[in-house]
């Protein structure tokens, strides 16, 4: 497995474990929701910095990105589409 590729799975992983969408992950990383989904899709790399940020909000090290999943990793389901609804007040 390629580097670009385990970083890719790990970002996506991450992201939906915490049940971050791309738009939201991407604006407290300080990047474009487009470039983070092409992050994601292995169609552009990121900076150190990028990965630091993306690190940070995500509540992770660095190193998260870089771990090879076991042989068993289950693949992790995609959020629900569209936005939530909003709560009534």
């Amino acid at each position: 497995m390629k580097g670009r590729s385990i970083l890719a799975g790990n970002l996506r992983r991450l992201r939906l474990e915490r049940g971050f969408s791309q738009e939201v992950l991407a604006a407290d990383a300080g990047v474009s929701r487009a470039h983070m989904s092409e992050i994601e899709r292995r169609q552009a790399s990121a900076t150190v910095d990028l990965l630091d940020r993306l690190a940070m909000a995500l509540g992770v090290e660095l190193s998260e990105f870089f771990v090879r999943p076991g042989p068993g990793a289950k693949k992790v389901k995609a959020l629900p589409v569209g936005r939530k609804p909003s709560k009534k007040r």
